[in-house]
C-alpha cells in the first residue's frame, strides 16, 4: 500500500494524467473497502495539491470514502465542492444516511432533489425495507416512476426480509405480469420466500422459470434452491442441484454441508467438509454442532481447535456448542478458559452463550460461578432461568432452585419440567406431585417429558390410584401413543403391581424402542412371571430392537428366579459373542444369585474369584444369603470377611452372618457378631411402610413418630393388639 502510494505520490499529472487518474480512483475505492482513511486523506491533500480534486470521479469517491468511516465534516466540506445540484452525490448522501439509520434525514434529501433517477427511488424503497418500514417503502414503490427489476425485486427482497414471504410471492406474479423479466437476484429473492413459506411445489414451478429465463448457473440461485431442498427434505434433488453447479462458492457448498446436517448424515457431510475448497465459520459451526448434538463432543472439541489453528473466528453460536461439549466432560478448566475468551472479545453477555456457562458451572458443581453468569445477564430469556433452575436441580439444591422458581417472570414446559425432574432426581417424591399439581392449577399443559418424570415418581411410590390418574390426562391430551410416555405407563403399572395392566399399555403401543422392551421384560421378572419375561425377549430378538445392558440384567434375574440356571449361564456367554455387550459387576451379581439359589454355592464362590475386576459388594451378599438358605457356615464365613472388607460400614454381611449361625444353634457366635456390630456402630437400617389415602402418601418407619397424627395412630394400634390379646386367649366359662 505504501508503495502504490509513493507510486501515485511521484507520477506526473502532466505526462500521464489518465494513469494517475486511475491508480487515485482505484486507491481511493480499496481504501473505502478497507475503512482506511487516514490513507485516503494523504490522498485528499495531494489531489488538492495537484488540483485534481475538480475532477469529479475523484470528488465522489473521496466523498464516498468519508461517508463509509462516518466522517461527516470532511463528507460535507467534499459537498461544498460541487457547484450546484448533482444526483449522484445526493444518492450517496441518501445511501450513508439510510446506512446510518437517519431515514427522515434520506428521506428529506429525496424530497429535495429537483430531479430523480432510479437509484433514488430504490435507494427509498430498499433503506425502508431494510429498516422493518413496510408500508413506506411500499409507498414509494407504488409511486415510482422508474418501475424496473432493481425496484422491483428491492421491493420483493424486502418483502422476504421482513418475513412477508405470501406478499413477495404476490409481488412477483405481478412482475410477471408487467412483463419485467426477473433477474437472479429477484429469483433467488423468491425461492427464499417458497423456502420460508414452506411451499415445494411452488418452488418448483418457479424452478422451471430460472430454467427458462436460464439463471440456473447463477450460484446465488442454485444457492436458494438448495436451501428450499434442505428445507423441504428433498436431499436427492439438492445434491443434483449442487452436483450440476459449474461453479460453487463457500455457501454452495456449506448449504449441501447443512442439508446432511440436518438429516443427520455425519458421514457424508464430514465427506462434503473434507471435500470443501473454502470453508466459513459457518461451516465449521455446523459441522462442530452437528457432532455434539450427536453424542460426539470429543469430535466436535477436534473440530473447535482445528478450526481456531486454521486462524476462523468462531462466532457464538460455535462457542455456545463447545460450552456444551465442554460440559459433557466436566472440562473445568478448558471451560473457564472460554469463558475468559468471550469476556475479552465482548460477547459474554449473549444469552446463549451464558446459558451453556451456566450448564458448563454446574455440571461440575460450581452453581456459585454458575449464578455469577446468570446475575450478570442483563436480559434474562426464559433460557437463561431454565438453565439456572436445572443447574440447581443437577447439584441437589432444591431449596435454590425452588426460590428461583417461583421468582422467574415467566415460565415454560421446560422450567415446570426442570424443577420436577429434579425433585424426582432427588427421590422428593411428594414435591413431584405438589409442583405437578401446582403447574396443572397455572394452566401449564404438561408435554411428555413432565408426564414421563411423574409417572416415574408414581412407578417409585408404587401408588396406583394417583398412576390411573395420570393415565386419564395422558390420554385426554392424546399423548399415551408416544412412545416415551407409553413406556413410563407401562412401567408404573408393573412396579405397582399391575401387571395386566401393564401389559395392556406395551400391547397397545404402535412404536416400542429398547427402554420400552426393557421395561416390560424387567416387570415380568420382578412381578414372578419369569418364563414369560424371558418369552418376551426372544419375541424381541426377532425385531430390529438389539439388547441393552439392563435388559439383559432382567433376563439374568428371569433366569435366577425361575431356576434356569444352565439357560442364565449360556445368556451370560453369549454376551459378548453374541449381543456384543460387555458384563459389568451387575451381570456377574445376577450369575452369583442364580448360581447361590439354586445351590451351587462351591460354583458360585469359584465364580467370584474368577471376576475380571473387583466384585460387587452385591455379589458377595448373594452369596451369602445362598449360603443362609442351604445352611452351608464354612463358605458363609470366608464370604463374609470379604463382604465386611468391601462394606465395613454395611451391617447387612453382619446380619446375614448372624441370622445363619441362628439357624444353625452357635448363640455364642450370634453374640460375638451382634457385639462387633456394637462396636463399629452399625444398626439395622429399619423397614419403611407407606400408605396412600385420599391421594397423599403416608410413610412410616420402626419406632417412627414423626407423622403429625402419631399419638392417635399409636392409640389405635395398642387397641387393636388388645383385641388380638383377647381373641388368642378367650376367657371361657365352665358350667
Amino acid at each position: 500500500m505504501k508503495n502504490a502510494l509513493k507510486a501515485l505520490f511521484t507520477t506526473s499529472t502532466k505526462t500521464n494524467f489518465n494513469s494517475y487518474l486511475q491508480t487515485c480512483i482505484s486507491l481511493l475505492k480499496n481504501f473505502t473497502n478497507h475503512n482506511l482513511v487516514t490513507q485516503g486523506s494523504a490522498i485528499h491533500a495531494h489531489v488538492l495539491k495537484t488540483g485534481i480534486f475538480k475532477e469529479r470521479f475523484v470528488a465522489i469517491k473521496l466523498l464516498l470514502m468519508y461517508l463509509n468511516s462516518r466522517k461527516t465534516h470532511e463528507a460535507n466540506g467534499v459537498v461544498k465542492e460541487f457547484n450546484g445540484f448533482d444526483i449522484v452525490v445526493h444518492n450517496c448522501l441518501i445511501n450513508a444516511n439510510i446506512q446510518w439509520g437517519n431515514l427522515e434525514q434520506a428521506q428529506r434529501l429525496f424530497d429535495e432533489m429537483p430531479e430523480r433517477n432510479e437509484v433514488s427511488w430504490t435507494a427509498l424503497i430498499s433503506g425502508f425495507m431494510r429498516h422493518g418500514r413496510v408500508e413506506e417503502s411500499i409507498w414509494y414503490f407504488d409511486r415510482n416512476p422508474f418501475q424496473n427489476v432493481v425496484s422491483w425485486t428491492a421491493a420483493i427482497s424486502g418483502f422476504v426480509q421482513n418475513g412477508y414471504s405470501f406478499e413477495a410471492l404476490k409481488l412477483f406474479l405481478k412482475l410477471l405480469e408487467s412483463g419485467v423479466n426477473p433477474n437472479a437476484v429477484t429469483f433467488t429473492s423468491i425461492v427464499r420466500a417458497c423456502t420460508v413459506f414452506g411451499d415445494f411445489r411452488l418452488g418448483m414451478s418457479f424452478f422451471g422459470l430460472i430454467l427458462k429465463a436460464g439463471f440456473e448457473g447463477n450460484i446465488s440461485v442454485s444457492n436458494s434452491l438448495i436451501s428450499l431442498c434442505v428445507k423441504m427434505g428433498e436431499i436427492d434433488l439438492g445434491r443434483k442441484v449442487f452436483d450440476q453447479m459449474e461453479k460453487r462458492d463457500v455457501i454452495s457448498w456449506t448449504a449441501t454441508l447443512d442439508m446432511y446436517v440436518e438429516m443427520g448424515d455425519l458421514g457424508e457431510a464430514r465427506k462434503i467438509f473434507n471435500e470443501m475448497p473454502e470453508r466459513n465459520e459457518v461451516s465449521w459451526s455446523a459441522m462442530i454442532a452437528r457432532y455434539n448434538q450427536s453424542g460426539y463432543p470429543e469430535e466436535a472439541l477436534k473440530l473447535f481447535r482445528q478450526m481456531v489453528q486454521d486462524a476462523f473466528k468462531p462466532n457464538t453460536s460455535c462457542f455456545a456448542t463447545i460450552l456444551c461439549a465442554l460440559a459433557s466432560f466436566k472440562a473445568l478448566q478448558p471451560g473457564m478458559n472460554i469463558h475468559a475468551h468471550v469476556v475479552k472479545i465482548g460477547i459474554d453477555g449473549d444469552v446463549f452463550i451464558c446459558s451453556s456457562l451456566i450448564d458448563l458451572y454446574s455440571k461440575c458443581g460450581e452453581t456459585k460461578d454458575g449464578r455469577l453468569v446468570f446475575d450478570w445477564i442483563v436480559a434474562k430469556t426464559v433460557v437463561s432461568w431454565n438453565s439456572m433452575i436445572s443447574g440447581y436441580s443437577l447439584n441437589g439444591q432444591m431449596k435454590e432452585a425452588k426460590e428461583l422458581f417461583d421468582y422467574m417472570p415467566t415460565r415454560n414446559n421446560i422450567s415446570w419440567s426442570a424443577i420436577i425432574s429434579g425433585y424426582l432426581e432427588h427421590k422428593q417424591f411428594d414435591k413431584v406431585f405438589e409442583m405437578f399439581n401446582e403447574m396443572l392449577l397455572s394452566g401449564e399443559i404438561p408435554n411428555k417429558s413432565t408426564f414421563s418424570s411423574v409417572l416415574c415418581a408414581s412407578a417409585c411410590m408404587a401408588s396406583l390410584e394417583k398412576g390411573k390418574d395420570l393415565h386419564g390426562k395422558v390420554v385426554k391430551l392424546g399423548l399415551q401413543y408416544d412412545v416415551f410416555v407409553g413406556t413410563a405407563l407401562t412401567d408404573m403399572y408393573a412396579k405397582s403391581g399391575d401387571i395386566e395392566s401393564s401389559k395392556l399399555v406395551f400391547d397397545g403401543m404402535s412404536e416400542k424402542n429398547e427402554i420400552t422392551w426393557t421395561v416390560m421384560i424387567q416387570g415380568l421378572a420382578e412381578s414372578g412371571f419369569a418364563e414369560e419375561a424371558l418369552i418376551l425377549f426372544e419375541e424381541m430378538e426377532k425385531t430390529s430392537v438389539a439388547p441393552n445392558e439392563l435388559m439383559l440384567s432382567s433376563v439374568l434375574f428371569a433366569c435366577s428366579h425361575s431356576g434356569l440356571v444352565d439357560k442364565g449361564l449360556q445368556y451370560f456367554n453369549s454376551m459378548e459373542t453374541i449381543y456384543h455387550i460387555k458384563p459389568r459387576g451387575r451381570h456377574y451379581t445376577c450369575v452369583v444369585d442364580m448360581l447361590s439359589r439354586s445351590g451351587r454355592l462351591s460354583e458360585a464362590e469359584n465364580f467370584i474369584n474368577s471376576m475380571p475386576f473387583q466384585p460387587e459388594s452385591n455379589s458377595w451378599a448373594a452369596l451369602l444369603s445362598g449360603c443362609k438358605i442351604y445352611k452351608n457356615e464354612e463358605i458363609a464365613e470366608r464370604t463374609a470377611k470379604k463382604l465386611w472388607e468391601q462394606t465395613d460400614k454395611n451391617p447387612e454381611g453382619y446380619v446375614l452372618l448372624s441370622n445363619i449361625y441362628a439357624s444353625a444353634g452357635r448363640w455364642t457366635d450370634v453374640m460375638n457378631i451382634r457385639k462387633l456390630m456394637k462396636k463399629k456402630g452399625l444398626k439395622k437400617s429399619g423397614g419403611c411402610s407407606w400408605v396412600e389415602v385420599r391421594h397423599q402418601i403416608h410413610s412410616f418407619y420402626s419406632e417412627d413418630r414423626t407423622h403429625s397424627q402419631s399419638a392417635e395412630l399409636y392409640g389405635f394400634l395398642e387397641l387393636l393388639m388388645s383385641e388380638m390379646f383377647v381373641h388368642e386367649n378367650p376367657i371361657t366359662i365352665e358350667l
